[in-house]
């Protein structure tokens, strides 16, 4: 996917500050993505298209930056997905298609499962390098 794509969505959004530490940054984001899903939840049940629209784009943008915080990647060090180590099976095509159709009720599923595998992936991540590191 071109990044050219993500750019300028999230220069657009006021996400969370990328100098904090991934270890604070990351629950930070998971907290602001659990109430904006709830709202979301509800815009969706009232079929309420431009409020969604928005809440769809902060939402993709949270969800861009928990990616490349779980991979040790800062905001401003944005690469292609090709060269993260931790992320979610077809996540291009995912992606792309929530892009393409933020006001569908799918897209914002499809973002649901896509911050849901991410968060396994990292906390995968997380164990492993603590068994790692009380081996060694």
């Amino acid at each position: 996917m071109d990044n050219n794509l993500i750019f300028p969505l999230l220069k657009e959004l006021e996400l969370v500050d990328s100098t904090v530490d991934v270890n604070e940054a990351i629950p930070l984001l998971a907290a602001e993505w659990n109430q904006l899903k709830g709202e979301l939840e509800t815009l969706y049940r009232n079929r309420d298209q431009k409020t969604t629209l928005d809440g769809m784009k902060k939402g993709i943008g949270l969800y861009i930056q928990f990616l490349y915080l779980s991979n040790d990647r800062q905001g401003k060090d944005l690469e292609s997905f090709d060269s993260l180590e931790i992320k979610p099976v077809n996540l291009e095509e995912r992606l792309a298609f929530i892009l393409s159709r933020p006001n569908l009720f799918h897209s914002y599923r499809q973002l649901s499962e896509l911050m849901m595998e991410q968060e396994k992936l990292y906390a995968k991540k997380n164990i492993l390098k603590k068994r790692l590191s009380q081996k060694g």
